[in-house]
């Protein structure tokens, strides 16, 4: 039996290319519109380094953390 405040979370990482220092707010924003349209809502902004998808190095980066009640 599921309770009415089980909730599930859901991490996404956001990352800027290497090259300049500004984050693209119109992106983040899209990322997080895009979340909410499947009823997640924001739980957290956390700044981290981020793994590249080349290379064994990492980047600055945002993790996003949501929240929704369980389904």
């Amino acid at each position: 039996m599921s309770s009415p405040y089980a909730y599930e979370y859901k991490v996404v990482s956001f990352r800027e290319s290497l090259i300049g220092d500004a984050l693209d707010s119109d992106k983040l924003e899209k990322v997080l519109n895009k979340h909410a349209e499947d009823g997640w809502g924001l739980k957290a902004i956390t700044s981290a380094d981020v793994k590249g998808r080349i290379g064994p190095g990492a980047v600055e980066g945002l993790l996003l953390t949501f929240e929704r009640p369980r389904q």
